[in-house]
């Protein structure tokens, strides 16, 4: 492994924080409980516990939880090879992605009452896995069989974004799970990563239809109390990539907020109980602004690149020392914020 002390350009981790978000990352895919599961029951049958549902992605709070954690064990064990953790990591893939475990979270889905299962937040997710299994597979045989074994998974969603965007007229706009612009950007980078042209079209006609028009967004109502996205830097990353630096330059200059408007992105939100499961999605909402001002910044003028760039640091100032530290609702997940914040 690279010295601690330095930063991997690449995957824009430290070594020794890599090491300590691998240890939470595993410990949390086989924590079963506590469980906050998306599951309709039906009758009395329906009643079971997580790991007997999702033999994949039952620990780690939620199932789209597990999902992007798994996502940082990857994406840490791909960049950083030799961590302490790689043997457990690898073991850990072959039970959670054996065959039989993903095809039982593919007739999970089969299941009546199952359409809107983890609709659109946990699909995203599940593609972003399948997309750094995809790259990893390049150098790693095990990659190669893990990503195998994931798609069926990945194709089931690919189907469900395909039949569920022609029929959804109005995005969601929320800070939370369901806001279409995080749901839609994941789809894309699957999509031409995979070379899956309708997947490709279908986001990229959606997100111009939703966000193409939007001008002098009213950043001064963001955020809400439980938010860890940004729905307008969110939709900007989106457009962003669906555009290109280019036309992004031009739309950027009807939708960017009023200059007093804009400081309420610029400043980190205050975090006031970490104990409370929707309170401390603010930590998040730090990291997920870091992320986002770190996609949009290239495209930005020159004056607010160097406002952007003070931006991003304070962002990960505020919430970086919270990502391990924190209470079981927060720890379950920052880390993967984190990792977005530090390594795209």
């Amino acid at each position: 492994m690279r010295n601690a002390s330095s930063v991997d350009t690449q995957a824009g981790v430290v070594g020794t924080v890599a090491e300590q978000w691998a240890a939470l990352a595993l410990s949390n895919v086989v924590q079963q409980y506590p469980n906050k599961l998306d599951h309709l029951l039906l009758g009395p049958d329906d009643l079971r516990e997580p790991q007997l549902l999702h033999p994949a992605f039952y620990g780690s709070y939620d199932w789209h939880s597990a999902v992007h954690m798994h996502w940082l064990l990857a994406r840490l064990l791909r960049h950083y090879p030799d961590l302490s953790a790689a043997a457990a990591i690898r073991q850990r893939f072959d039970t959670h992605f054996a065959p039989w475990a993903i095809e039982a979270e593919c007739a999970y889905l089969q299941r009546p009452g199952s359409a809107a299962f983890e609709r659109t937040y946990g699909w995203s997710w599940l593609l972003k896995l399948a997309s750094e299994l995809t790259r990893w597979s390049a150098v790693d045989a095990d990659a190669r069989r893990w990503a195998q074994a994931l798609e069926p998974l990945a194709q089931a969603f690919v189907t469900r974004y395909l039949d569920f965007l022609p029929r959804t007229d109005y995005p969601n706009r929320s800070g939370t799970h369901a806001n279409s612009a995080f749901g839609l950007l994941f789809a894309l980078e699957f999509a031409r990563l995979r070379q899956e042209p309708a997947l490709a079209r279908a986001v990229e006609a959606k997100a111009l239809a939703w966000f193409a028009d939007d001008v002098r967004y009213p950043a001064q109502y963001e955020p809400g109390g439980s938010d860890f996205l940004s729905p307008g830097l969110q939709e900007a990353v989106l457009v962003l990539a669906v555009l290109g630096q280019g036309e992004f330059r031009r739309w950027w200059q009807g939708f960017e907020p009023e200059p007093h408007h804009l400081v309420r992105w610029l400043e980190p939100v205050r975090v006031a109980d970490r104990t409370d499961p929707q309170t401390v999605h603010l930590d998040g909402l730090n990291l997920a602004r870091a992320w986002c001002w770190g996609q949009i910044r290239p495209a930005l003028s020159p004056d607010l690149q160097e406002m952007v760039a003070r931006a991003i640091v304070v962002h990960r100032e505020a919430a970086l020392p919270h990502v391990a530290r924190s209470h079981y609702v927060g720890s379950h997940w920052l880390a993967s914020f984190a990792l977005l914040a530090l390594s795209e």
